[in-house]
């Protein structure tokens, strides 16, 4: 059996670009679609919903702002009714242009199996999310890693 204390996905990485513009990477979807999602309702504001799309797969993604502390952490509730979980992200500055992001997804639901197969996506998933954050940021390069984890064989 699986506790609720290990019902959590995290992951993080150092990605040298100065907290304020990691943080805004995720907020402005000018840039989120750069390395993660291909469209997206709105920028996210605190008490808000944007709907986010990955066009790759035809599939979208309602995600609730939970709240927002400018430069330091965003929390959302995402998907639907009772498949929604809570995602975390924190921004920890590491000196000049370096910031630290981590990642923690929690609130899954299902049998044993059900939460071990979220488990695994969401730390996997979010693991691409952040390599491709860091080459954008720190490179200027689209690596394409979302769109590319599932092509069509």
């Amino acid at each position: 059996m699986i506790s609720k204390e290990n019902q959590i996905t995290e992951t993080a990485m150092l990605i040298r670009k100065p907290v304020a513009q990691v943080y805004e990477a995720f907020i402005d979807p000018a840039v989120t679609t750069k390395f993660w999602f291909t469209k997206s309702t709105g920028r996210l504001d605190e008490h808000q919903e944007v709907e986010w799309t990955w066009e790759m797969y035809n599939v979208s993604s309602p995600a609730k702002v939970i709240s927002l502390t400018p430069n330091e952490k965003i929390i959302i509730e995402w998907g639907k009714g009772d498949d929604a979980t809570t995602v975390e992200w924190t921004f920890k500055p590491l000196g000049p242009g370096q910031t630290f992001v981590e990642i923690l997804q929690y609130g899954f639901k299902g049998d044993t199996n059900a939460i071990v197969r979220q488990i695994r996506d969401t730390t996997g998933g979010f693991c691409w999310v952040l390599a491709g954050l860091k080459a954008y940021l720190e490179y200027n390069i689209q690596l394409n890693l979302v769109g590319d984890r599932f092509p069509k064989i």
